[in-house]
Protein backbone atom coordinates (compact mmCIF):
# COMPACT_ATOMS: atom_id res chain seq x y z
CA UNK A 1 0.00 0.00 0.00
CA UNK A 2 0.95 3.53 -0.96
CA UNK A 3 -0.25 6.11 0.82
CA UNK A 4 0.57 9.88 0.17
CA UNK A 5 1.01 12.57 2.40
CA UNK A 6 -1.39 15.58 2.27
CA UNK A 7 -0.28 18.67 3.10
CA UNK A 8 -1.55 20.28 5.99
CA UNK A 9 -2.08 24.12 5.55
CA UNK A 10 0.54 26.24 7.97
CA UNK A 11 -0.49 28.70 10.73
CA UNK A 12 0.31 31.62 8.41
CA UNK A 13 -1.77 30.86 5.62
CA UNK A 14 -4.66 30.15 8.01
CA UNK A 15 -3.94 33.15 9.94
CA UNK A 16 -4.20 35.25 6.45
CA UNK A 17 -7.29 33.39 5.34
CA UNK A 18 -9.29 34.43 8.21
CA UNK A 19 -8.10 38.01 8.22
CA UNK A 20 -9.20 38.61 5.09
CA UNK A 21 -12.70 36.83 5.88
CA UNK A 22 -13.18 39.10 9.26
CA UNK A 23 -11.95 42.36 6.73
CA UNK A 24 -14.59 41.12 4.22
CA UNK A 25 -17.28 40.96 7.02
CA UNK A 26 -16.21 44.23 8.24
CA UNK A 27 -16.39 45.99 4.61
CA UNK A 28 -19.68 44.67 4.04
CA UNK A 29 -21.52 45.38 7.21
CA UNK A 30 -20.08 49.18 7.00
CA UNK A 31 -21.16 49.17 3.03
CA UNK A 32 -24.17 47.16 3.66
CA UNK A 33 -26.87 50.19 4.73
CA UNK A 34 -25.41 52.40 1.94
CA UNK A 35 -26.24 49.77 -0.53
CA UNK A 36 -29.29 49.13 0.68
CA UNK A 37 -30.51 52.43 0.69
CA UNK A 38 -29.08 52.91 -2.46
CA UNK A 39 -31.21 49.93 -3.86
CA UNK A 40 -34.73 51.24 -1.90
CA UNK A 41 -34.15 54.21 -4.05
CA UNK A 42 -34.03 52.78 -7.37
CA UNK A 43 -36.54 50.25 -7.00
CA UNK A 44 -38.71 51.48 -4.66
CA UNK A 45 -38.70 48.56 -2.63
CA UNK A 46 -39.69 48.43 0.76
CA UNK A 47 -42.86 51.73 0.40
CA UNK A 48 -39.01 54.08 -0.28
CA UNK A 49 -40.02 56.08 -3.27
CA UNK A 50 -37.86 56.55 -6.59
CA UNK A 51 -35.58 59.87 -7.07
CA UNK A 52 -35.92 61.29 -9.95
CA UNK A 53 -34.13 64.61 -11.27
CA UNK A 54 -37.00 65.57 -13.02
CA UNK A 55 -40.61 65.80 -13.06
CA UNK A 56 -43.44 63.23 -15.26
CA UNK A 57 -44.07 64.26 -18.80
CA UNK A 58 -47.51 62.31 -18.66
CA UNK A 59 -50.59 63.20 -16.51
CA UNK A 60 -53.63 61.02 -16.56
CA UNK A 61 -57.08 62.16 -15.98
CA UNK A 62 -57.20 59.69 -13.05
CA UNK A 63 -57.18 61.36 -9.35
CA UNK A 64 -55.22 59.59 -6.37
CA UNK A 65 -54.97 61.39 -2.81
CA UNK A 66 -51.83 61.69 -1.23
CA UNK A 67 -52.01 61.89 3.18
CA UNK A 68 -49.07 63.59 4.43
CA UNK A 69 -48.23 61.72 7.83
CA UNK A 70 -45.40 63.38 10.48
CA UNK A 71 -43.55 62.38 13.15
CA UNK A 72 -41.33 63.78 15.95
CA UNK A 73 -38.73 61.21 17.78
CA UNK A 74 -38.86 61.33 21.46
CA UNK A 75 -35.85 63.35 21.89
CA UNK A 76 -36.48 65.58 19.71
CA UNK A 77 -38.93 69.36 20.85
CA UNK A 78 -39.66 70.16 17.57
CA UNK A 79 -43.48 70.60 16.25
CA UNK A 80 -43.40 69.31 12.67
CA UNK A 81 -46.34 68.86 10.46
CA UNK A 82 -47.61 69.24 6.93
CA UNK A 83 -49.06 72.55 5.59
CA UNK A 84 -52.28 70.67 4.56
CA UNK A 85 -52.71 66.62 5.44
CA UNK A 86 -54.40 65.32 1.76
CA UNK A 87 -53.55 66.47 -1.57
CA UNK A 88 -56.18 65.06 -4.67
CA UNK A 89 -53.80 65.05 -7.64
CA UNK A 90 -53.53 63.67 -11.06
CA UNK A 91 -51.41 60.73 -11.48
CA UNK A 92 -48.35 61.73 -13.11
CA UNK A 93 -48.73 65.19 -11.95
CA UNK A 94 -46.17 67.36 -10.92
CA UNK A 95 -46.33 68.47 -7.51
CA UNK A 96 -44.89 70.84 -5.03
CA UNK A 97 -46.25 70.31 -1.07
CA UNK A 98 -44.27 72.07 2.32
CA UNK A 99 -43.72 70.49 5.62
CA UNK A 100 -43.04 73.03 8.60
CA UNK A 101 -40.90 72.50 11.43
CA UNK A 102 -40.30 74.31 15.01
CA UNK A 103 -37.79 74.18 17.24
CA UNK A 104 -39.56 74.66 20.40
CA UNK A 105 -36.38 74.50 22.57
CA UNK A 106 -34.03 77.52 23.69
CA UNK A 107 -31.02 75.47 21.96
CA UNK A 108 -29.70 75.34 18.40
CA UNK A 109 -31.11 71.40 17.45
CA UNK A 110 -29.63 69.07 14.10
CA UNK A 111 -32.36 66.51 12.76
CA UNK A 112 -32.77 64.27 10.39
CA UNK A 113 -36.06 63.05 8.29
CA UNK A 114 -36.46 59.51 7.19
CA UNK A 115 -39.62 58.56 5.21
CA UNK A 116 -41.80 55.73 3.56
CA UNK A 117 -44.51 55.42 1.46
CA UNK A 118 -47.62 52.73 2.22
CA UNK A 119 -48.81 51.09 0.50
CA UNK A 120 -45.78 49.30 -0.05
CA UNK A 121 -46.42 48.34 -3.08
CA UNK A 122 -47.19 52.04 -4.20
CA UNK A 123 -43.26 53.04 -3.50
CA UNK A 124 -42.46 52.02 -6.95
CA UNK A 125 -44.28 54.26 -8.36
CA UNK A 126 -43.90 57.30 -6.35
CA UNK A 127 -41.04 59.81 -7.30
CA UNK A 128 -40.08 62.12 -5.60
CA UNK A 129 -37.61 65.17 -7.11
CA UNK A 130 -36.88 67.33 -4.28
CA UNK A 131 -36.81 66.44 -0.30
CA UNK A 132 -35.15 67.18 2.93
CA UNK A 133 -34.53 63.30 3.97
CA UNK A 134 -31.72 61.90 4.78
CA UNK A 135 -30.38 65.63 5.65
CA UNK A 136 -28.99 67.30 8.29
CA UNK A 137 -31.49 70.11 9.20
CA UNK A 138 -30.43 72.68 12.11
CA UNK A 139 -33.21 74.70 13.70
CA UNK A 140 -31.83 77.85 15.75
CA UNK A 141 -33.90 78.40 19.32
CA UNK A 142 -37.76 78.67 18.34
CA UNK A 143 -36.56 78.62 14.75
CA UNK A 144 -39.87 77.71 11.81
CA UNK A 145 -39.18 76.39 8.31
CA UNK A 146 -40.89 75.55 5.78
CA UNK A 147 -39.23 72.33 4.19
CA UNK A 148 -40.25 71.32 0.85
CA UNK A 149 -41.01 68.07 -1.05
CA UNK A 150 -41.41 68.08 -4.99
CA UNK A 151 -43.16 64.57 -5.73
CA UNK A 152 -45.75 62.67 -8.87
CA UNK A 153 -47.10 59.16 -8.84
CA UNK A 154 -45.92 57.32 -12.10
CA UNK A 155 -48.75 57.00 -14.76
CA UNK A 156 -47.63 53.43 -14.50
CA UNK A 157 -49.55 52.62 -11.34
CA UNK A 158 -52.75 52.56 -13.26
CA UNK A 159 -51.27 49.51 -15.16
CA UNK A 160 -50.41 47.56 -11.88
CA UNK A 161 -53.18 44.71 -11.58
CA UNK A 162 -52.53 44.71 -7.59
CA UNK A 163 -52.89 48.62 -6.97
CA UNK A 164 -54.76 50.04 -9.94
CA UNK A 165 -57.72 50.82 -8.33
CA UNK A 166 -55.57 52.56 -4.99
CA UNK A 167 -57.15 55.81 -4.09
CA UNK A 168 -54.71 56.73 -1.29
CA UNK A 169 -50.90 57.15 -0.99
CA UNK A 170 -49.23 57.84 2.51
CA UNK A 171 -46.12 59.74 2.72
CA UNK A 172 -44.82 59.60 5.96
CA UNK A 173 -41.70 61.60 7.60
CA UNK A 174 -40.10 61.00 10.95
CA UNK A 175 -37.37 63.40 11.97
CA UNK A 176 -34.74 62.22 14.34
CA UNK A 177 -32.58 64.18 16.31
CA UNK A 178 -28.64 63.75 15.72
CA UNK A 179 -27.20 63.21 19.30
CA UNK A 180 -23.13 64.36 18.85
CA UNK A 181 -23.90 67.17 16.25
Amino acid sequence: MNFTKTKAPNNITTAFTLLTVVIAMVVLAYASVPLYNYFCKVTGFGGTPKVQSEGSLYITEENINVRLDSNVGTSLNWDFYPERRTHEIKIGENKVINYVIKNNSNEAITGTAVYNVSPTEAGKYFNKIECFCFQDTKLEPFEEKKMPVSFYVDPEITADKYISDLSEITLSYTFYENSGR
